[in-house]
C-alpha cells in the first residue's frame, strides 16, 4: 500500500510538473469539431439530407465563445460534404428567415446552384414560419419549394438601411467632419442629411440589385412573365396559400411533405433521412432545431439589432422583411 501510495503522488506530482513546463494542454471546454451525420427517420441506404437556413442571412460570424461559423460558411461546408456522399440523393433546405444582406443570400443561392449543377439531385426548399425577401431569394435555387400552411413569404425587393445621428449629436454637444477626396465620399453618413443627388445614387445601386432579385426568380418560375414578376415584387408578403395560388411556390405543406417530394423526385421509395450536426447540438426529428443557439422567424424579427446590421453608420442593401 505504501509503495502504491508513493507511485500515485508521483503521478500526480508529475502531471503538476507537465502542466507548469507547459508540455500538457488539457481543453475543459472542447472546441469546434467538423459536422457530424445523424439519423433522424427512415430506413434504406439513400439518403435525403436535411439542411437548416434560420435566422438572419449573413457572413458574420457567431458571437459563441469559439465563434460559431457563419451561415453562409455553414451552408457552404455541409454541400461540400453532401457533394461528396454518394448516398445522400435528395436534400431538403428547411428555411426559416426574414432574409439578410443582399450578399451573403446570393452567395448561397449559388452555392446551392452549384451543388445542383454538379450533384445531378433534387433539391427542395420547405418554408416554415418565414421565408420573405433573402429567404426567398434562396429558395428560388431549389427544384420546388413548399410554403408551410402559415408560411409567410414574399417581401420581394431590396432596402437600405442607415441611420442619421446628427440631430442626437448636436443635443449632446458633438460635432462631426470628414474631409474626403470627392464630394461623394461619405454618401450615406450617419452625421449629416442625405442629399437628393445621393439618393437618386443610391436608387441606382437598389434598382441594379432589384433587377436582379426579378432574374433570379425568373429562372425560377419560368410560367411567369416578367411582367407578373415585377408586379408581385413591389414588397408585399403573402401567406403560403396566396403564395401558391400566385405561382411563387409549387405546394403548401410540412416538412414531410417536402422529404417525399425530394425523394419522388429522386426515384426512391425509401430512404433515412439525415442531418449534419456538431458535438453538443440535439435533434431527434424534423422539426428539431438544427442549430445550437439563436433563432429564425419571428423571433429574428423581434431581435434584429439594427445598429448591428448599419454598425458603424455604413449603410447595408439588404434582401430583407423588416416591418
Amino acid at each position: 500500500m505504501r509503495n502504491g501510495t508513493i507511485t500515485g503522488s508521483a503521478l500526480v506530482l508529475s502531471g503538476v510538473a507537465l502542466l507548469l513546463s507547459g508540455c500538457l494542454t488539457i481543453n475543459l471546454i472542447p472546441g469546434p469539431a467538423p459536422l457530424r451525420e445523424e439519423q433522424l427517420s427512415g430506413t434504406g441506404s439513400a439518403k435525403v439530407l436535411l439542411m437548416e437556413l434560420s435566422g438572419l442571412i449573413s457572413s458574420a460570424e457567431g458571437d459563441g465563445l469559439f465563434g460559431e461559423p457563419s451561415l453562409v460558411s455553414r451552408i457552404k461546408e455541409e454541400l461540400t460534404r453532401a457533394a461528396e456522399d454518394p448516398k445522400i440523393q435528395g436534400v431538403v433546405l428547411r428555411i426559416n428567415t426574414p432574409g439578410g444582406t443582399v450578399t451573403a443570400s446570393d452567395i448561397i443561392y449559388h452555392e446551392v446552384k452549384a451543388f445542383k449543377e454538379k450533384k445531378k439531385i433534387p433539391v427542395v426548399a420547405s418554408i416554415m414560419d418565414v421565408g420573405a425577401s433573402g429567404g426567398y431569394y434562396v429558395a428560388s435555387a431549389a427544384d420546388k419549394i413548399v410554403a408551410h400552411p402559415s408560411s409567410v413569404t414574399g417581401s420581394l425587393g431590396v432596402i437600405m438601411l442607415t441611420v442619421n445621428a446628427r440631430g442626437l449629436l448636436e443635443k449632446i454637444g458633438v460635432q462631426t467632419n470628414a474631409v474626403t477626396s470627392g464630394p461623394k465620399k461619405d454618401m450615406g453618413s450617419p452625421f449629416r442629411p442625405m442629399t437628393d443627388e445621393e439618393r437618386a445614387i443610391f436608387q441606382d445601386v437598389i434598382n441594379a440589385f432589384y433587377d436582379q432579385f426579378l432574374g433570379v426568380i425568373k429562372d425560377s418560375r419560368r410560367n411567369m412573365s416578367p411582367e407578373e414578376i415585377r408586379k408581385l415584387a413591389d414588397g408585399r408578403i403573402y401567406s403560403g396559400d396566396q403564395a401558391k395560388a400566385l405561382g411563387l411556390v409549387d405546394s403548401v405543406g410540412y416538412v414531410e411533405d417536402a422529404i417525399e417530394l425530394a425523394k419522388q423526385k429522386a426515384g426512391l421509395t425509401e430512404a433515412r433521412v439525415v442531418a449534419y450536426r456538431r458535438p453538443g447540438e440535439y435533434r431527434n426529428n424534423v422539426y428539431s432545431r438544427l442549430l445550437g443557439g439563436g433563432g429564425g422567424g419571428f423571433t429574428s424579427l423581434s431581435n434584429l439589432d439594427l445598429f448591428a446590421l448599419v454598425r458603424g453608420g455604413t449603410p447595408q442593401f439588404m434582401y430583407l422583411w423588416m416591418p
